[in-house]
């Protein structure tokens, strides 16, 4: 046996035999972990779907939304339209002014006495002349009959004087006495006569006494509310009257003109003249009466650089009364055959100013491509939004105008609108003058242009009272030419809160 065959075997029985190995128990699984597993995948594909689903949705909506602006676009624009009117236009300055009364008189007493009765009820109309109060004339009456009485002795008294300077005259002759006996008996005489002279004085001036008793109306007005009630005394020095009546028929107007229309007034009426004036209620949309401008103050005020100017109305119905606010139009001349549009119709652009025309027909081939744009580029829009065109109401007053986009009815005859460039002549409140662009009878665009662009199609409705009365509250000057209106000095802002919006067509 060989060394290494001994020393294998000597290693063998000497290391002892291996133990068994123990096997560990394995872990144990958490339960529902698999179920876990499956829930988020689940989420995950859902929201993995619902984001598919939204893009497409949002795709399609996309795609809807185009279709339908597309739609919109060939639908033609409802909008209101007015006629250009051939006319005469006032040119005016618009003021701010106070009716007051034509002459206002405080009824006093002119005696001490009583006030036993007030023959005329608050607010009666009276006449010149006629009885509004009396006084009690008892103690007046007993004066006159008192100076009467003096005037009869006194007259006695006369008569004798007169006599004795006459027996004294044919005593002086005869020698029997002397002048100055004589002299004295004629200066008695005169006295008698003197004393009867002042006894007539007496009695006329208790005559008038007694008539101040029966206070009169001096003129033709209306009575106010009474101050004192019968029965009270009243004195002649007493500073509160017994009734106000003032005249209303006519009456009169006082407003303030800017100084730097004062030599433009003063010329025309020194060249004779006569002013009209029209007076307007607090909102300036109501005209209430016409006058004539009767007088010019004759100094300026310098705090607020203004003169006041007195007009005057007949008042037959009595519109204007003491103390009411009215807008007064001061009318400088008459324009005849003036091209006028409503202020509303008037845009401004980037090329100057212009109106939008409405033409039937089609639009022309090189603005088809501009239908259904927006508004050009404009330093204002429409006043008013398209209450009637926004409400999808079929359109109404144009002819060959059928229904609007809200009737699901297309236009049987199509109309298309054409921005046109005018010159502004004059801005006369709501309505506008202008020297060239548009022709009597043409169709502008009142309402509505906002949505409009040169070549759009439309579908135009008759607007109404375009050419109403204009809103002039907030005016404190005068429109001058190329549409500016001139603004008054700071002294013809009125506190009355009409001042709050811009007045027709008066825009920056």
């Amino acid at each position: 046996m060989s060394s290494a065959q001994i020393s294998e075997q000597e290693t063998n029985t000497a290391l002892p035999a291996p133990k068994p190995q123990i096997s560990l128990p394995e872990p144990e699984k958490p339960k529902g972990s698999g179920f876990r597993k499956w829930i988020v995948v689940l989420v995950i594909a859902l929201a993995v779907g619902a984001a598919v689903w939204k893009i497409r949705k949002n795709s399609q909506e996309q795609v809807t939304q185009g279709q339908r602006m597309a739609a919109m676009l060939d639908r033609p624009t409802p909008v209101q339209v007015a006629a250009v009117q051939q006319k005469t236009m006032p040119i005016y300055l618009t003021e701010l002014g106070t009716v007051t009364a034509y002459n206002t008189v405080t009824i006093k007493s002119r005696v001490d006495g009583q006030l036993i009765r007030v023959n005329v009820t608050e607010g009666q109309a009276v006449h010149q002349g006629q009885l509004l109060a009396e006084i009690d004339p008892a103690p007046f009456q007993a004066a006159l009959a008192q100076a009467q009485g003096q005037l009869v002795k006194d007259q006695a008294n006369a008569v004798n004087a007169q006599a004795e300077a006459a027996r004294y005259t044919a005593l002086l002759e005869a020698g029997v006495v002397s002048k100055e006996n004589q002299q004295a008996q004629v200066s008695t005489a005169g006295q008698a006569q003197g004393s009867i002279e002042a006894d007539k004085a007496a009695i006329e001036a208790a005559k008038v006494n007694l008539a101040y008793t029966k206070i009169t109306s001096p003129i033709n007005g209306v009575v106010g509310l009474r101050q004192v009630d019968p029965g009270n005394i009243v004195h002649a020095t007493d500073t509160t009257g017994l009734l106000v009546v003032t005249q209303l028929q006519p009456i009169s107007v006082i407003f303030t003109l800017p100084e730097d229309h004062l030599q433009e007034v003063l010329q025309l009426t020194r060249n004779g003249r006569t002013l009209a004036v029209e007076a307007y209620d607090r909102s300036g949309t109501q005209h209430l009466a016409t006058g004539k401008v009767l007088t010019v103050d004759n100094q300026i005020d310098t705090t607020t650089g203004t003169v006041k100017v007195k007009a005057i109305f007949d008042n037959k119905d009595g519109a204007l009364f003491p103390n009411q606010f009215v807008n007064v139009r001061l009318i400088l001349e008459q324009r005849p055959n003036s091209l006028v549009i409503p202020a509303a119709a008037l845009q401004t652009g980037t090329q100057g100013n212009f109106v939008y025309l409405v033409h039937p027909g089609d639009p022309p081939a090189n603005l088809q491509n501009n239908v259904g744009g927006g508004a050009p580029q404009s330093g204002r829009r429409s006043r008013r939004a398209s209450g009637a065109a926004d409400s999808g109401a079929a359109p109404a007053g144009a002819t060959g105008a059928g229904a609007g986009n809200g009737g699901g009815k297309q236009n049987q005859q199509p109309f298309w609108a054409e921005a046109r460039p005018v010159t502004v002549d004059v801005t006369e409140g709501a309505q506008v003058i202008l020297k060239d662009g548009v022709a009597v009878g043409d169709s502008v665009v009142v309402d509505g242009q906002e949505k409009l662009r040169n070549g759009s199609r439309v579908s135009p409705t008759k607007a109404t009272r375009v050419f109403a009365a204009d809103s002039i509250g907030a005016q404190t000057g005068t429109a001058t030419p190329n549409g500016n209106p001139s603004g008054g000095p700071a002294g013809q802002q009125h506190q009355h809160g009409q001042q709050g919006g811009n007045a027709g067509g008066n825009r920056p």
